[in-house]
């Protein structure tokens, strides 16, 4: 699978780079669209499963993946499963780490009223490629002070 990362050309015009992946596995992620930033994860199951109203399952893909080092991928939802059946991910997004070697899975749940339905090669998420930064923590006494401080969740009104 090839993740592409933009390299600049000129002003207007951008490629990508791809970035190596190794996979394992038969349902291969697909990018549905040229400068689409996430590809498309596949249910891998034997049997249809239900998601009931309020509810959560972990839906398999049957892959697994290698990450470069300094990269990390990211489990998001469809938008079209959200706004069409109110289908999300429950730990969204959800981290896949470079060493990790197990299988892809993804935790749906169910916001609706109504039972959803999931088939075998089913699109359920999305997957994402990112590079990442590791931080170094200075302890410190104190920390500047800022105008905001410390306001958190609707600090700044509705």
């Amino acid at each position: 699978m090839k993740v592409y990362r933009k390299i600049r050309k000129s002003k207007n015009q951008r490629k990508y780079k791809a970035i190596k992946i190794k996979i394992k596995g038969r349902l291969i992620p697909q990018y549905k669209s040229e400068q689409a930033a996430g590809c498309d994860l596949f249910a891998d199951i034997e049997k249809n499963i239900v998601i009931g109203p309020r509810e959560f399952c972990t839906i398999p893909t049957g892959i697994s993946i290698e990450i470069p080092q300094g990269y990390e991928a990211q489990v998001r939802p469809r938008s079209g499963l959200a706004k069409k059946h109110g289908i999300g991910i429950l730990n969204s997004p959800g981290t896949i780490d470079a060493d990790y070697r197990g299988e892809v899975k993804v935790i749906l749940y169910n916001l609706s009223n109504r039972p959803f339905r999931i088939k075998n090669r089913d699109r359920i998420a999305q997957l994402v490629f990112s590079r990442i930064e590791r931080a170094e923590f200075e302890p410190v006494k104190r920390l500047r002070n800022t105008k905001r401080g410390k306001g958190g969740f609707g600090h700044t009104g509705k």
